[in-house]
């Protein structure tokens, strides 16, 4: 726990020293991350086509999933402009939901 918390904190302190190196990193580990999973949905939907009816669909997303990381990595500038435009529409669309949510428990008789 005191190495990570070490390292929590070396890593905190170099976002704030160097933070276009800190996104970029970032970036990177999120197009590795979906190109891995991607690569794995592929070969899982392979090995399961026996087994699951439509894998096409599974091994449509992990195409998917490979295709946005490879695009992330040719492009960082980009990808960094467009993953935060994925994060404000999901702040909004969670935002949205969040207050359906809380109008629909104001309206319940929990006691």
């Amino acid at each position: 726990m005191v190495l990570q918390g070490v390292l929590g904190i070396l890593v905190g302190v170099l976002v704030f020293i160097k933070p276009e190196t800190a996104q970029l990193i970032l970036l990177y580990v999120i197009a590795a991350w979906a190109i891995i999973s991607g690569i794995l949905e592929i070969a899982a939907a392979v090995r399961l086509r026996r087994v699951i009816p439509d894998e096409w669909a599974f091994i449509l997303g992990g195409v998917a999933s490979a295709i946005f990381g490879v695009l992330l990595a040719v492009w960082p500038k980009e990808g960094l402009i467009t993953l935060v435009w994925i994060f404000g529409v999901f702040a909004v669309v969670f935002g949205v939901t969040q207050l359906g949510l809380a109008n629909r428990v104001r309206k319940t008789d929990i006691p």
